[in-house]
């Protein structure tokens, strides 16, 4: 942490980005890459984390990543990303995306993330982060499924650890 604040508010890190879908962003059905969405996700939770943190961070991990209704090209992309939780040297970041209907002025929500974020310095070593303080329920909802979330990952990365273990050295081949 490159300052020291003990902590911050979900506003102070907030972050937003707006893309409009271009052909080369797309499949042969003319919908958004999958993939190109992940980049974007990753891109505007980054930008959150580092707000929060202050500092560089590197994405641990991307789940519950839910695909809800497809991108046309042409559309307008909406990505919001605020930070959940956190914790001794990670975040949780919640990122929701919708498309923009600009001729209803009307939102439709498409996707929905949650990623975890280290933040290191510059040399890869990991820096303690700010607490967040949420302030609106909305925030303390978040909160509080977060740290359940936080839980349930720490029991599928333990499983996970367990059975290459078990698999020994060559279970790849």
């Amino acid at each position: 942490m490159s300052d020291s604040v003990l902590e911050r508010t979900v506003a102070e890190s907030q972050s937003e980005r707006s893309e409009i879908v271009l052909p080369a962003d797309s499949n042969a059905l003319g919908s958004l890459f999958g993939g190109r969405l992940m980049q974007y996700i990753d891109l505007v939770g980054a930008m959150a984390a580092s707000r929060h943190a202050r500092a560089f961070t590197v994405t641990a991990s991307m789940d519950h990543l839910d695909f809800v209704a497809p991108v046309r090209v042409g559309e307008l992309l909406i990505l919001k990303a605020s930070v959940n939780r956190a914790f001794r040297t990670s975040m949780e970041i919640g990122v929701r995306v919708m498309v923009e209907d600009v001729r209803e002025q009307r939102l439709r929500h498409v996707s929905s993330a949650y990623l975890t974020f280290v933040a290191v310095d510059r040399e890869g070593n990991r820096l303690v982060v700010p607490q967040v303080v949420p302030e609106t329920e909305h925030q303390k909802r978040r909160f509080e499924d977060a740290g359940r979330r936080r839980e349930m990952r720490a029991g599928e990365t333990q499983r996970k650890k367990e059975m290459r273990a078990a698999l020994g050295a060559g279970w790849h081949v």
